[in-house]
């Protein structure tokens, strides 16, 4: 076995690394760009070499210095993760020509299906049903606008050597497929330095499966399970699952029983992920291979108890596979959600800054366990596990030169609907401030219909969220119990203030037990008295709640009992009030006196600016272009400027027709959120 291992990768894929390492009694070694100096992988490493400037095509994807770091530390293995290096072959040869392993599959193995185009060449020669598209090089925009006519609209351009949603645009008409060529040609070159293009249909309506395989150097290979990966925005994936709750045991099988095939065809030997679009009748297409670690490796892991990271570390040692197909079992069910740092509120987009606050909630063990290669056995039932696989600290930067992942959290349960309602109250007790981040759509996805039934598609956000997202209004029934948890934290803090030292005896201020609870703008007449036990809340209604909890003045999180239900909801004071956020919900409330709740009435709502005007710029990033100039009119939906961010490019567009009085930003200039970058008359 390996004595030292580097990691080729930064963030939460190269700590998940360093943790089986360690477990492995295998020493690491980090690598890091001046951007990650004082990373997380970094302090966890063994050892750690710096690699150069921030932007990763400088640093992380420069083969010749990752290389140096290789022989400066004496590693016998690199380990890629995902993205960066991880499916490209040049590294993969580079790593064999200096007699250090790859922990991932053969070169050959990697230029075959590591390259989307070849891949789906070689699945159409061995007979694989794949979606409709062109597997050749495209040469420019007027080729791609040609080709995807004749395709027929829609169409999706991906990036030949792409992943993680980088270089993929879908396009509806022609103007789309040559905005969408030259998007992706863009940041395929910066993300992975290959911008070749190839395009297919894009199936509507479809779902995306995936099934991890595991295969070793001695012809042996086998599949865990699938995946459930239809949660995607901008084909990036942010909810997955395992197993799928849409698969039946018979096409499970064959899905797995064509992926172990169709890896074997090429030599496979590491862990990797053969994807395919599945449609309502349950026929499967396949997609393409990734020749590396999924990023959603975790809920294999928590269903089937096998350390991936472990098993490719031991194959690329040359081990036999421990594990056969007949000792895979399906246990339980587990749920991750990506935790990224991006703002729902602003259409999603990439949010940086320092974490000024980051505590996920506290991980817990349970489900099957794999600590020699061989199955444990089933999970003792009720036990729930929580996992999160992360990068980051507080106090810590998110920085914008890389994807804006902060965490990947994961439950595990006996059965489908716990692994949903751990992951809900899991979701309650994450804190994260200083920077936007999607938790409330996290939370809001895990309480919608479609998702509980099961019943989504790739296109769920599209269609479900079609004019962003806009916040979560809680039922009026959360209201009550938010509002009872409102009265319970203000009576604490009003009997907090009565409690003057060195007052006369019997003249104690008494704290009144009738108040109004506001939640938002709504009022709700509160009665409220308080002991030592808890505090009961009785509403005009009739309505009475008991809220029993250990919260305090100043904790950040309330856990407790509301009317006999468990809930977490975190909490903050403000100016006017508190914050209380539950399950995707982002609400001020405030509870006053029934005098100030009359005046409270009078007061007016203030307006908001009117930026109608401006074009601000939405997140923190750099102008790549500008696409018109002073003086030009504008039409709606007309590109105005390309602001990148976090690998992504991002177009700005008219939100109506008008003219350009002023320009205040040029190309390569740093924004940041809010900043006005254009004024129109």
């Amino acid at each position: 076995m390996f004595k030292k291992i580097l990691i080729a990768n930064r963030g939460e894929i190269a700590c998940r690394v360093i943790k089986t390492a360690r477990k492995m009694g295998i020493r690491t070694v980090a690598i890091y760009s001046d951007a990650d100096r004082h990373a997380l992988h970094v302090r966890m490493a063994d050892e750690a070499v710096h690699i150069g400037p921030a932007p990763a095509n400088q640093s992380y994807i420069v083969i010749d210095k990752v290389m140096e770091a290789v022989r400066a530390t004496g590693a016998e293995a690199v380990h890629p993760g995902y993205g960066f290096l991880s499916e490209n072959a040049k590294f993969a040869e580079a790593l064999e020509a200096e007699g250090v392993a790859f922990i991932g599959p053969p070169v050959g193995a990697i230029e075959a299906m590591g390259d989307k185009i070849t891949s789906k060449k070689i699945a159409q020669e061995a007979d694989v049903s794949t979606v409709p598209g062109y597997m050749g090089l495209i040469a420019d925009a007027d080729e791609a606008v040609k080709i995807s006519g004749e395709i027929g609209y829609p169409v999706m351009i991906k990036a030949s050597a792409g992943g993680g949603g980088k270089g993929m645009r879908i396009a509806w008409d022609d103007d789309e497929a040559r905005e969408g060529f030259q998007s992706s040609k863009n940041e395929a070159a910066s993300s992975f330095g290959d911008d070749r293009i190839f395009i297919e249909k894009f199936v509507t309506q479809p779902r995306h499966i995936e099934i991890q395989v595991l295969c070793d150097t001695h012809g042996n290979g086998i599949y865990l399970g699938e995946r459930e990966c239809s949660i995607q925005r901008r084909n990036q994936k942010v909810v997955e699952e395992a197993p799928s709750p849409f698969l039946d045991e018979d096409t499970r099988k064959a899905m797995g029983e064509q992926a172990v095939a169709l890896a074997q065809a090429v030599n496979y030997a590491s862990a990797g992920t053969v994807e395919f679009i599945v449609d309502g009748e349950r026929n499967f297409y396949f997609l393409e291979m990734n020749t590396r670690l999924q990023v959603e490796h975790p809920v294999t892991e928590l269903i089937t108890g096998v350390d991936l990271v472990e098993q490719m570390i031991r194959v690329a040692a040359g081990e036999k596979l421990a594990l056969t197909q007949e000792d895979v079992k399906l246990t339980g069910w587990a749920v991750e959600n990506r935790l990224y740092a991006e703002d729902p509120y602003r259409g999603f987009l990439p949010s940086i800054g320092r974490l000024t606050r980051y505590r996920p909630p506290m991980e817990q063990a349970a489900g099957p366990l794999q600590e020699t290669g061989k199955w444990q056995g089933d999970a003792p039932a009720g036990d729930v596990a929580i996992r999160n696989d992360t990068g980051v600290f507080e106090g810590g930067e998110i920085s914008m030169y890389y994807d804006p992942m902060i965490a990947k959290l994961c439950t595990w349960a006996p059965t489908r609907a716990e692994a949903i309602e751990a992951m809900r109250n899991a979701l309650d007790a994450f804190e994260v401030e200083g920077i936007g981040h999607n938790l409330p759509f996290l939370a809001a996805v895990m309480d919608h219909p479609v998702f509980i039934a099961g019943a989504m598609t790739t296109a769920f956000i599209e269609e479900q969220y079609p004019d962003g997202f806009e916040g979560v209004t809680p039922d009026e029934a959360t209201v009550q119990k938010l509002a009872a948890v409102a009265a319970h934290m203000k009576m604490l803090k009003e009997e907090r203030a009565a409690q003057i030292s060195g007052a006369m005896a019997n003249h104690r201020r008494r704290v009144e037990p009738d108040w109004v609870a506001f939640i938002g703008r709504e009022a709700i007449p509160v009665h409220i008295e308080h002991d030592g036990d808890g505090t009961r809340v009785r509403l005009m209604d009739g309505t009475e709640f008991e809220v029993r909890s250990d919260w305090r003045l100043g904790d950040s999180v309330f856990r407790g009992q509301v009317g006999g239900e468990r809930m977490i909801v975190k909490t903050e004071f403000i100016r006017g009030g508190a914050r209380l956020r539950y399950r995707g919900a982002d609400m001020k409330v405030a509870v006053r006196t029934p005098r100030q709740a009359e005046l409270q009435a009078m007061m007016p709502v203030k307006l908001p600016p009117d930026t109608s005007r401006l074009l601000l710029c939405p997140m923190p990033g750099l102008v790549v272009k500008l696409a018109v100039e002073t003086g030009q009119e504008v039409q709606e939906g007309q590109a105005l400027c390309t602001i990148e961010a976090m690998k992504m490019e991002n177009i700005l567009r008219a939100e109506r027709k008008g003219v350009v009085a002023r320009i205040n930003a040029g190309e390569g200039d740093s924004l940041a959120v809010d900043d006005v970058i254009m004024e129109f008359e």
